[in-house]
């Protein structure tokens, strides 16, 4: 498919915000409307060369699932139908949420899961972030002195949010069209 796939995890509702911000700077002409993991296939994602995933930091690390208390499905209940997925040839961006004041020690460390289950799926991940003007003791989603994607903390750091999104956005959006420029 020609669009951007933008698929999202959220318990609370703040990731699927984040998503339609993104959405709305790229554009229905260039990216697909948002759509909650919970209601996704392995074959929603798949029909996508270039996608954009986002989820909220659970627990540990870990991400977001009945398991450790979430009321509805989300990444883990989806991750586990992938079996032997296979995302070669597909570019991926991730964005991921956390509170670097309330969790510095493990500070949006479930973008870390979606990052290395992707990666592990075949896909290209593009996006890494700076982690410049983030307060934070530790987190998982450091790779290589920087974040595996965008961080929003929506609790402390809001007023920053929409100048990231747009920071992040002209750097992969590119690098996401780019799936779709006509064989040279």
């Amino acid at each position: 498919m020609s669009k951007i796939g933008i698929f999202f995890g959220t318990e609370t509702g703040t990731t699927r915000l984040i998503a339609k911000k993104i959405h709305k700077k790229l554009g229905d002409d260039i990216a697909a409307k948002p759509v909650n993991v919970n209601r996704s296939s392995l074959d929603d994602l798949l029909q996508y060369d270039a996608l954009i995933l986002g989820t909220p930091s659970y627990g540990e690390g870990d991400l977001p699932c009945r398991r450790i208390g979430c009321l509805e499905s989300n990444w883990e209940e989806l991750l586990a139908q992938f079996d032997n997925a296979d995302f070669s040839g597909k570019r991926v961006a991730l964005f991921g949420l956390g509170a670097q004041e309330r969790y510095s020690d493990r500070f949006a460390s479930s973008l870390f899961r979606l990052y290395e289950a992707f990666k592990g799926y075949g896909a290209e991940i593009v996006g890494g972030w700076n982690t410049e003007g983030y307060t934070f003791e530790h987190s998982a989603a450091v790779v290589d002195g920087q974040f595996v994607g965008l961080v929003i903390d929506q609790r402390t750091q809001s007023m920053f949010t929409d100048e990231r999104i747009d920071a992040w956005l002209a750097q992969v959006k590119p690098l996401l069209l780019e799936k779709f420029a006509a064989p040279a």
